[in-house]
């Protein structure tokens, strides 16, 4: 494993969320419920990004087309149901794919991802 340090836990208070980029992925960190995430920043379904999506339900949900991916394992939840009728179409034009979850720790205040070599 390659762990690359990306931000001080200081720097994402509760709640608060920050793209870093390793290598040439944009990685979306999270701090929900004082518990550290890190996924990959963009849907798998149009590639659009999830800096602004919601968490619900343990979930992260694109705020474009509402699909929803679970943050600790990147499952998909819920896909493509946005906008009504349209939505399922939509879905048709990229199968399900799971969300890139990265590996993090926490050492001596800082927040370490793994994210393999692309």
């Amino acid at each position: 494993m390659a762990w690359t340090k990306v931000l001080t836990v200081d720097a994402l208070a509760a709640g608060a969320r920050e793209v870093v980029k390793v290598g040439d992925r944009k990685i979306l960190l999270l701090n929900h419920e004082n518990k550290l995430y890190a996924v990959d920043n963009t849907c798998p379904h149009l590639k659009l990004s999830l800096t602004k999506g919601k968490i619900e339900n343990g979930a992260i949900v694109c705020s474009f087309h509402r699909s929803a991916f679970d943050l600790s394992n990147g499952e998909v939840k819920t896909w493509c149901p946005f906008p009504p009728v349209v939505g399922k179409l939509l879905g048709k034009v990229s199968p399900e794919k799971t969300l890139p979850v990265y590996p993090l720790k926490v050492e001596e205040g800082n927040i370490l991802i793994d994210v393999p070599a692309a």
